[in-house]
Order: C-alpha cells, then sequence, then structure tokens
C-alpha cells in the first residue's frame, strides 16, 4: 500500500490469496462477434465466477484479512446484490457471520441468493434513506467489520486480479491489446484491474464504462474532481447505481483512465441479447455495458484487440426475457 492505495504488488499478493477460492474466468472470443465490430474482442467471462460475478474477488481478499480473534463479530455490508453475494459467500467460507444491507428494490433473486448463501439481510429505500448510515449502525452496534462494496484497498487489489488474469490470458495467446471496456459504477473494479493492465501492458487504454445518468466517473474524469449524479436519475443497469466515484478509487482511475464511454439501457439489453447468443453466456444489464459500448460503436474497435469486461450475470428473468425478445 502507497498513502492506503493498493499497488501492483498488493494485487499480486491478493491473486495469491484466492488461489483455489476463486475461479480464474476465461477469456473468450467470438467471430460473430468480432464480425459485428469489425475488430478482436477478447471476452472476460466474470459471470462465471463465484457468486456471478467479480465481487467475490474482492470480498474474499478483504474479508480473509480480518484477525482471527475479530471474525466472531460478523461484518456488514451494502449491496444492490452482487457485492451483497459475494460478501455472504465469502464470509461463509471463512466461518463470518455476514448482515447485508440491500435496496427493497434489488432483484429479487440477488436477495435470495444472499440469503441463501448464509448472510442476514437488512432492507431499505434507496431514494429515501442512506446504506452506508444504516451499515454504520448496524456494524458500532455489533462491533463488526464493514466490508465496503468498492472504496476499500483490499476490495479493489481483489478486483485487480480480473486485469492480472486478462494480461496472462492475452499475452498467451500471443495477443496485445489496445484498449479495454470496464464497467463502473463505484470504481472499484477498474481501479484495480487499471492498475493491473497498465502495469503489465503498458499502453492499454482502459475506458470505464456507464449507464446514461450515471456518467459520474466519466464528468469527474472531465474536470479532475468527483462529481455526484442526479438523484432523480434512474438505470435497469441496477449494479452501476453509485451515487458518486469512491474517493479511493478516484484517486487511482484519475491517473489510469481514458475517457469514459456511457451506454443506454436498450445497448445494455442488446449486449445481453448478443451474448447468450453467440457466447452462451448470461449477463445482467450492468454486467453488459462494457460489450454494448463496443457493439453501439462509442468505441471504435475497427482493426483493433479490445478487451471487454463481462463483469456479472445476476439477471432477473423478467429482464433477461425482455433483453431476448
Amino acid at each position: 500500500m502507497l498513502n492506503g492505495l493498493p499497488q501492483i504488488d498488493d494485487i499480486v499478493d491478493a491473486a495469491r490469496r484466492l488461489r483455489g477460492h476463486a475461479v480464474a474466468t476465461p477469456l473468450l472470443n467470438a467471430p460473430a462477434i468480432d464480425a459485428m465490430v469489425g475488430g478482436c474482442l477478447l471476452l472476460k467471462a466474470e459471470p462465471l465466477q463465484r457468486t456471478g460475478s467479480f465481487k467475490f474477488r474482492g470480498a474474499y481478499n478483504c474479508i480473509s484479512r480480518i484477525p482471527e480473534a475479530e471474525r466472531g463479530n460478523g461484518v456488514v455490508a451494502w449491496s444492490s446484490g452482487n457485492h451483497a453475494q459475494g460478501v455472504a459467500a465469502a464470509a461463509t467460507l471463512l466461518g463470518v457471520p455476514a448482515t447485508i444491507v440491500m435496496p427493497s428494490d434489488a432483484p429479487p433473486p440477488k436477495v435470495e441468493n444472499t440469503r441463501a448463501l448464509g448472510a442476514e439481510v437488512v432492507s431499505y429505500d434507496r431514494y429515501n434513506e442512506s446504506r452506508e448510515d444504516i451499515g454504520a449502525a448496524l456494524a458500532k452496534d455489533r462491533g463488526a467489520t464493514i466490508v465496503r462494496p468498492y472504496d476499500d484497498p483490499w476490495i479493489i487489489a481483489g478486483q485487480g486480479t480480473v486485469g492480472l488474469e486478462v494480461a496472462a490470458q492475452a499475452t498467451a495467446l500471443g495477443l496485445r491489446p489496445d484498449a479495454a471496456l470496464v464497467s463502473c459504477g463505484g470504481g472499484g473494479l477498474i481501479a484495480g484491474t487499471s492498475l493491473a493492465l497498465i502495469d503489465h501492458l503498458p499502453g492499454i487504454a482502459v475506458h470505464p464504462v456507464e449507464p446514461q445518468g450515471f456518467d459520474d466517473t466519466a464528468r469527474s474524469l472531465v474536470v479532475g474532481e468527483r462529481k455526484a449524479n442526479d438523484l432523480e436519475a434512474r438505470s435497469i443497469c441496477d449494479a452501476l447505481l453509485a451515487p458518486e466515484p469512491g474517493e479511493l478509487t478516484f484517486a487511482i482511475n484519475r491517473n489510469t483512465l481514458s475517457e469514459g464511454i456511457m451506454v443506454n439501457d436498450e445497448e445494455a439489453l442488446a449486449a445481453i441479447a448478443v451474448a447468450f447468443r453467440h457466447l452462451k453466456i448470461v449477463l445482467e444489464p450492468g454486467g453488459a455495458v462494457a460489450l454494448a459500448a463496443a457493439l453501439s460503436g462509442k468505441l471504435d474497435c475497427r482493426d483493433r484487440t479490445v478487451v471487454v469486461v463481462l463483469s456479472g450475470g445476476n439477471v432477473a428473468p423478467e429482464v433477461f426475457f425482455r433483453a431476448l425478445v
């Protein structure tokens, strides 16, 4: 760590800690999708990770570092679903009680899966209540450790193992990516992933992809300081609805990222259909935005090799059906 921010050595250490617990997800390619964009897309399939998204990586890396004497007091986290499931699974593996604060409108499968993984779920109104305040009160009352969804150095380092794997897999294929598209909510995944990619693949441009109305990271990069989203904004991409960039994540991302890209809900749904048709991979809207950026032409992929992180696949059945019809 340097000034509280993870470095490449911390990501390498996280990879060692995750070995045997996290899945080394494949880097896929589909000629039919390549033909659509006129380039070569290397698709990192994080829906095949434990709990269906990259979130298990950071959660396990973070929780596994809690001293044994403090684990009995449990952990508290807040999440719309993917971090919730990652924390629940990691906590169960490590024998730590978990309580997750989840919005009342979270997709039912995410809530059900979180409970099935052994966590207690506390509901809140995302538009009128503060999940951070609720979680902090619970943690204080129970003496529990807070496991933040993105603004934590060990969470960022764990998510960065995605980038380590991508770099190794692309190199093994004899390919050197020109750019990477990574979904961005609070910024933990792209912060860690960009650190790893830039270290291992110098010169790569890493672009954050956000839902329409939630382009806080893109706008923050332009002005050099954190900007919040409109409280009235709405999107189907429930995994990416952070109110503003994280403090730690933006301290990294302002130095590692290229310009941001924004996609709308229909573009995300179209990407879900393409992934299912040509990869046989199930994506959720938030997990599909990076692919949507390529398919929509918002990043020109012609004659280029581009990494696309498919970040999650925990989709509600009715949303998946909407994407396919």
